[in-house]
């Protein structure tokens, strides 16, 4: 058997580490470069658009017979203070909130499921109605405009033509509002990928 000698083992032991550093500091790179590039994706991958309007409707409904309403007035005004404030024959006044026009409007549906609606009611006038566009612009209640879309005379809700031409001015001028803005949202974890983790202090 060959005697290696001591000098030539050192140095074939040397030669082993500097490739293993070497290597594992290939691998590093190529970890960091990935983690990196996974960063940047991530960056798309978490931001989202969000849409929000300064400007919202105020309808006036009055029954005009027993059951039956009209839309008699609607103006533009600060989107916190929308409200449908509805005149009964009995005399006495509601005013109904957005959440209470789209539960008034969720409960005709749910009655009507073929879309057929009672055209005077008071749901009818919320949902075909300046309370019914308000609805209809959160993307969460795309049903919404699909009824108001099957709505042949979008007209015949309120009292009379100069109503319905100011109500047109009023969801123009909620419409022309509205502002969009680009959020970027982190996980809560913090930055993720190699090294993302930061580095605390040990307690003694």
């Amino acid at each position: 058997m060959s005697q290696i000698r001591k000098g030539a083992f050192i140095r074939k032991v040397q030669d082993i580490g500097v490739g293993a550093a070497f290597a594992l500091s290939l691998l590093s790179g190529s970890a960091m470069m990935s983690s990196c590039s996974s960063n940047n994706d991530n960056e798309a991958d978490y931001s989202y658009e969000e849409t929000s309007y300064t400007k919202g409707i105020r309808s006036h409904i009055k029954e005009v017979a027993p059951g039956e309403f009209k839309i008699t007035d609607e103006e533009a005004v600060d989107a916190d203070k929308s409200v449908a404030i509805v005149s009964y024959l009995d005399g006495h006044t509601d005013s109904l909130s957005t959440a209470a026009s789209k539960a008034l409007i969720d409960k005709e549906i749910q009655n009507n499921s073929n879309q057929g609606y009672h055209s005077s009611g008071l749901s009818s006038m919320l949902l075909y109605g300046g309370m019914g566009y308000m609805l209809g612009r959160n993307s969460g209640n795309s049903y919404i405009n699909n009824y108001r879309a099957n709505n042949p005379a979008p007209g015949t809700a309120y009292a009379n033509t100069a109503a319905y031409s100011k109500s047109q001015g009023a969801v123009e001028s909620a419409q022309a509002s509205r502002s969009t803005r680009t959020v970027t949202s982190r996980p809560s974890g913090g930055r993720s990928g190699f090294f993302g983790r930061s580095a605390g202090r040990s307690g003694g």
